[in-house]
């Protein structure tokens, strides 16, 4: 069979959005490092749950300043880290640039 990548792929499309995800070595350890997506309070409440009824190792979020959204991370079983995240980059940008800016 011709390999027509560098390495075995998965396809997936969500919400008008497609997603190549790319096979290689799990990751020896766990970081912040990670991919985000921008979802809804109703999807995000939706994905909290399925989360929790999967078992997926949740981690707890960041400290955030008010007004910057809320967030689900998770990680795979090869120490990749997701977030779902409701806030927009106009929101947060809005938020950094006032002068009360301090983290909670």
């Amino acid at each position: 069979m011709r390999r027509l990548s560098l390495s075995r792929e998965k396809f997936l499309s969500a919400g008008g959005l497609w997603i190549a995800v790319m096979e290689g070595p799990s990751l020896s350890e766990r970081s912040y490092n990670h991919v985000a997506f921008k979802v809804s309070e109703a999807v995000l409440e939706e994905a909290t749950q399925k989360a929790e009824r999967l078992g997926l190792d949740i981690r707890a979020p960041r400290p955030r300043v008010p007004g910057e959204g809320r967030s689900l991370y998770f990680y795979d079983e090869d120490n990749h880290l997701f977030e779902l995240h409701t806030g927009t980059l106009e929101e947060r940008l809005e938020r950094y640039a006032q002068k009360d800016t301090a983290l909670l």
